[in-house]
C-alpha cells in the first residue's frame, strides 16, 4: 500500500467504527426506553378486581330467547337488573312478582341482593329467565331448598321456543293463500 491510500482507508475505518458505535448506542437507548415504558404501563394498569369476602351464588336462567345471568349476594336486600334498580326496568307488577317468587317461597327475600344481566327476548321471557336463574342460585346456596323449589316448578326450564318458518310457507304454520285457478 502506498502512503496516499492509507489516510483514505483510515478514514473509511473510522467512519465504519463510528456507525457501529452509533448503532450500538441506538439499540441501548431503545432497550432503556422500552424498559421505562413497560414500568410506566405497569404502574398505570388498574389492579385486578379483588374477590369480595361476601358469599356470592350464581345461576343461569333461560326462557324463550332470553338469557339471564344471576348473582345472589348475601347481605342487604335489593334487586338490580342490567345495573339498574328493578323499578327503573319496565317490568310489569306481575312479572316482578314472578321473578321474586322463588325468594318468597324459600323466605330468603331479605337475605340477598340480586344482581342480574339479562339479554334477548322480550320482557316476559326475561322475567321467566330471571326466575329460573334465581332458583338455580338458591339451590347452590342451600341444597335443601331443591325439593321446595322443584315442587313450586321454579327449577323447570320452560322448553317452549318460537317455531321456525318453513320454506314454501308464509310462516311456521301459515300457508300462502290457496289459488283455485
Amino acid at each position: 500500500m502506498s502512503d496516499a491510500e492509507t489516510p483514505e482507508v483510515n478514514e473509511e475505518v473510522k467512519a465504519e467504527a463510528k456507525e457501529e458505535v452509533k448503532a450500538e448506542v441506538k439499540e441501548e437507548v431503545k432497550a432503556e426506553v422500552k424498559a421505562e415504558v413497560k414500568e410506566e404501563v405497569k404502574a398505570v394498569k388498574k389492579p385486578a378486581k379483588k374477590k369480595s369476602d361476601v358469599p356470592t351464588f350464581y345461576g343461569t336462567g333461560r326462557r324463550k330467547s332470553a338469557v339471564a345471568r344471576v348473582w345472589l349476594v348475601e347481605g342487604s336486600a335489593g334487586f338490580e337488573v342490567n345495573n339498574r334498580p328493578l323499578e327503573e326496568n319496565s317490568f310489569t307488577e306481575i312479572q316482578t312478582m314472578l321473578m321474586k317468587q322463588p325468594l318468597e317461597e324459600t323466605k330468603a327475600l331479605s337475605n340477598f341482593k340480586v344482581k342480574a344481566r339479562v339479554h334477548g327476548g322480550g320482557k316476559g321471557g326475561q322475567a321467566g329467565a330471571l326466575q329460573l336463574g334465581i332458583a338455580r342460585a338458591l339451590v347452590k346456596w342451600n341444597e335443601e331448598l331443591k325439593p321446595t323449589l322443584r315442587k313450586g316448578g321454579f327449577l323447570t326450564r320452560d322448553p317452549r321456543e318460537k317455531e321456525r318458518k318453513k320454506f314454501g310457507q308464509k310462516g311456521a304454520r301459515r300457508k300462502f293463500q290457496f289459488v283455485k285457478r
